[in-house]
């Protein structure tokens, strides 16, 4: 199965209406008080919502724009790889997406590496707040600057010496734990897609740009975008109901993650067929909605085989998508 290939580096230059910046000083240009979300934001589930959602309430209350400020890559990436997640929950581009439903005016992804690392804590809030921000707001256990040393604690001292306006926001829980991007990342790579669901506020997705693959599932009669992995967390293997995004609607489809062992695949790769949508996709950017999955991976005798099986995943995911709301 593979017309389409689909990898994930460099997607969308930018999600519209979300404003995207580089560095602490380009916030003084936005020509507008500034309030802001700090931290890492993978994800973007219910818990990093309420921290968002107080920054975007602060600006609605007292005029400005809201703001996220992250940083990219991931900081345990550069300090302490062997604890950094193996994949993410979301791309920056793809975040960028999701906070702009939320009210979000502007996104700033400060790169990070071990000379980030060395900044004091003091000193990144005192830039931040010489820059314009006017509230600033994070997890009530959210650590920064070097060694760790900037947190709640400073924030509230600092704000009261410079005059900005911090807030600190308790997790949010469920089931009586709580919800963190851990906790979604385990959940999405067991197949538990619905309590993933619940923890993000949304159902849970990845995006792809389309490239050009071996194109087995067009000599098959099933042409496929194939999707190579990427940074983004993947659920279990196997054939999956899906629905598709392109050029801004949804499309339904099945998909087949795995390593495609009859037709000798090598590694792991997501295939997506599209029910209702012929045309080139090459170049194309789309986003994936794991709806239900319908089987594991399984390898046939022959491409016979294996072309019946896909005409049974395909009418099996169609009476699957039917009965389902959209996302």
């Amino acid at each position: 199965m593979d017309c389409f290939a689909i990898a994930m580096p460099e997607i969308a230059p930018q999600a519209p209406g979300v404003r995207r910046l580089a560095s602490i000083p380009e916030i003084s240009q936005l020509g507008a008080p500034a309030h802001l979300a700090l931290g890492v934001f993978d994800g973007v589930h219910l818990g990093h919502q309420a921290v968002i959602g107080r920054a975007v309430a602060s600006a609605r209350e007292g005029g400005g724009l809201a703001g996220v400020l992250t940083f990219d890559p991931n900081p345990l990436r550069v300090l302490a790889p062997e604890k950094a997640p193996a994949r993410l929950l979301a791309s920056l581009d793809h975040k960028a997406e999701i906070l702009g439903p939320l009210g979000v005016d502007f996104l700033v992804a400060l790169p990070f590496d071990r000379e980030r690392a060395r900044d004091e804590a003091h000193d990144f809030i005192r830039e931040l707040v010489t820059s314009g921000c006017a509230t600033l707001v994070s997890g009530e256990d959210w650590r920064f600057g070097r060694d760790r040393r900037g947190g709640r604690g400073l924030l509230q001292r600092m704000a009261g010496e410079m005059g900005f306006t911090f807030h600190a926001i308790p997790p949010v829980m469920m089931d009586g734990e709580r919800i963190s991007s851990t906790r979604i990342r385990q959940a999405v790579r067991d197949a538990n897609l619905d309590a993933a669901e619940r923890m993000l506020g949304r159902r849970y997705t990845v995006q792809g740009r389309v490239i050009r693959g071996r194109e087995l599932g067009r000599k098959l009669g099933f042409p496929t975008a194939n999707l190579e992995p990427g940074e983004e967390q993947y659920p279990a293997d196997g054939v999956w109901a899906v629905r598709a995004k392109v050029r801004g609607e949804w499309h339904r489809g099945v998909a087949n993650l795995g390593t495609r062992p009859t037709v000798g695949g090598e590694g792991r790769q997501l295939e997506v067929h599209l029910l209702d949508f012929s045309g080139d996709l090459y170049g194309e950017v789309i986003e994936v909605d794991w709806v239900r999955r319908l089987r594991g991976e399984k390898r046939f005798n022959n491409l016979e085989e294996l072309a019946a099986a896909i005409e049974v995943d395909r009418a099996a995911a169609a009476v699957c998508l039917d009965t389902v709301k959209e996302a």
